[in-house]
């Protein structure tokens, strides 16, 4: 059955996008129109986006931090609060970092990265899942960051351990249960093992939490993005590991961003140059 025919008017797109529940249907209206390839390819798009599959995989591309990042179909698509999570990194990294990115996705993060840091030696971005690995080297191929295929830290030289100034991750933290409360775009057209945390939405966090202080540097930072309530477990898992940790909240947004930090007199673990 083709696509249904309707006005392809500005008004009536945005009300039957509002009547399909899109909260900012004008903007939406306003992207699908700009899209190449006439009314029968808008009135498919249209039909897609009513029946909830996410705009920015109709779109083929995300807006984050002032960045245009394609979007494959099925990888993370990048959110607005995830910027809090970019501003606290950057807020703890100084000049010629040394950078990673782990569960990257679709390289969001180090794409914004590469152009906010000072000097910053962009190591790699590394994902496990191969569809977010492909979509990832596309979007940092301009910015020169290679990206791996893998879990965690597993990809990365060891010659790396001890040696990097920031590891960012944007991991899974949604808790199991909780999965069939998301919206149902990001339920049924994303990767479940982008969002799935396990029991409590921490089991890559610890994991990562733990790993984390054999490859950073003294003085080096964790950064990655929690739910408001899993600040206090979280706090203790990386005291538990070592690291310091910290809390950034923007209520406006939504979001929490928590950090751990390396001491500066750790030692153990590291390789010798």
């Amino acid at each position: 059955m083709g696509a249904s025919v309707f006005p392809v008017g500005y008004d009536a797109l945005v009300a039957r996008l509002r009547q399909a529940g899109c909260v900012w249907a004008e903007e939406e209206a306003r992207l699908l129109l700009a899209v190449d390839g006439g009314p029968e390819t808008l009135a498919d798009l249209v039909d897609r986006r009513v029946a909830g599959e996410p705009l920015e995989y109709l779109l083929g591309w995300a807006e984050f931090c002032g960045e245009r990042i394609e979007v494959d179909p099925g990888v993370f698509v990048p959110r607005a609060r995830t910027a809090l999570l970019v501003s606290t990194a950057v807020a703890v990294t100084g000049p010629a970092a040394t950078v990673v990115e782990l569960c990257c996705g679709s390289g969001a993060i180090s794409r914004v990265l590469a152009r906010r840091l000072a000097a910053p030696r962009l190591l790699a971005a590394v994902d496990v899942d191969p569809a977010a690995v492909a979509c990832a080297r596309r979007n940092l191929a301009a910015v020169g960051v290679p990206v791996l295929a893998g879990d965690l830290f597993d990809p990365l030289p060891a010659a790396w351990r001890g040696r990097l100034d920031l590891v960012v991750a944007n991991a899974p933290y949604v808790p199991t249960v909780a999965m069939a409360l998301l919206p149902p775009e990001a339920r049924r057209y994303e990767s479940a093992a982008a969002l799935d945390g396990g029991s409590d939405g921490l089991a890559v966090l610890r994991r990562l939490a733990a790993a984390a202080p054999q490859w950073l540097a003294p003085g080096g930072h964790l950064v990655v993005e929690v739910g408001q309530t899993q600040v206090e477990r979280f706090r203790a898992v990386l005291s538990e590991a070592g690291l310091v940790p910290s809390v950034v909240r923007d209520d406006a947004a939504d979001a929490t961003a928590m950090t751990g930090r390396c001491p500066d007199d750790v030692a153990g673990g590291r390789y010798e140059n």
